[in-house]
């Protein structure tokens, strides 16, 4: 039974080591399909000779063979880095900076694109200047287009004036790329900052794309509204100088943002929410970051704005009609 027990756990780590290789090899084998396939057979035998080895009771034979193979994928794996040279998808071709002078932000590379479709759109970079000392809100916004555990989550500044800024942390994906939660796990995508004008970022979400999009008051006093500008500003700039991988998991637009955050207040709990975008208004309710005045649900139910988004003329109104009857917001 001992014997059996330990044959058993073997073949349970040589499967799941096999199953990491096998989407390694699927997601970032260099080169053509054809190659990727010929990597993955020859990792397959390996994987197969090994359980063979296994079953028979050859396990040194067995752990020598699989070892071996999985030495080679662990070398080339640690091997592949980030990189800013690729055929960018349009809407993340450019990466957004920022020069901070005093109080005044300069970004360059505002994307303010004029989306008919998801395919047909004018695009527009643009350099905008924003003073911090005119900074006087911060909304969460949630835009969901599968189940409630799944979202993105953008934070969006507001200034005097009615003006407002969009920042998105997003997967930098190549034109052939589409985006895959598993090939985030992979090393697939590079990260990026974008700042956007809402009227491009936010109007996507709900007049072209059709997601179930909510808007939310986050309650900061105004240090830490600047702070958190500023962090994504020094978030953006990193990532110029230095690009990184996208994580699923580890390093998307929720973590980014609770580990900036955590920086700025301290004491922040984990939670599986931070893990399931989808439920971060239930976690910033929670630590008291929504309006404690309404329940979630009538927060949720007053800040949902894709109709209101559809029903905007646009222009210079859209941020204002959005905001509409949202809860918290005079």
């Amino acid at each position: 039974m001992i014997r059996f027990a330990g044959t058993l756990l073997a073949w349970c780590v040589i499967i799941a080591a096999a199953a990491w290789g096998g989407l390694a090899l699927w997601y970032r084998a260099p080169g053509r399909r054809l190659f990727t396939a010929l990597c993955l057979a020859a990792w397959a035998a390996v994987v197969a000779v090994s359980l063979a080895a296994l079953w028979q009771g050859h396990a040194l034979t067995a752990a020598g063979a699989f070892l071996a193979g999985l030495a080679a994928i662990l070398a080339w794996w640690v091997r592949l880095t980030p990189t800013h040279e690729g055929a960018w998808a349009e809407d993340v071709a450019e990466m957004t900076t920022g020069v901070v002078e005093g109080s005044r932000v300069t970004l360059h590379n505002v994307r303010n694109f004029d989306w008919r479709t998801t395919k047909d759109f004018t695009t527009r970079w643009e350099t905008r200047t924003y003073d911090l000392d005119g900074l006087r809100s911060v909304d969460m916004i949630m835009s969901y287009w599968r189940g409630p555990a799944i979202a993105h989550m953008l934070m969006s500044f507001g200034f005097d004036g009615g003006a407002y800024v969009a920042f998105s942390v997003e997967i930098r994906r190549e034109k052939f790329q589409q985006f895959s939660e598993l090939g985030g796990f992979f090393k697939e995508f590079e990260l990026c900052v974008i700042a956007a004008d809402e009227l491009d970022v936010v109007r996507l979400r709900t007049n072209v794309r059709g997601e179930r999009v909510y808007l939310y008051r986050v309650l900061l006093e105004r240090p830490a509204m600047r702070q958190l500008f500023l962090g994504y500003v020094g978030e953006a700039n990193g990532l110029k100088q230095a690009p990184r991988f996208y994580n699923t998991i580890t390093v998307n637009c929720t973590t980014l943002v609770y580990r900036m955050m955590n920086r700025i207040v301290g004491g922040l709990p984990l939670s599986y929410r931070l893990l399931f975008s989808g439920f971060m208004p239930e976690y910033v309710y929670a630590i008291g970051g929504l309006d404690g005045r309404f329940s979630l649900a009538e927060l949720r139910a007053g800040g949902y704005v894709t109709e209101r988004g559809r029903q905007s003329a646009g222009g210079a109104s859209f941020s204002a009609d959005i905001r509409r009857g949202v809860p918290g917001i005079e």
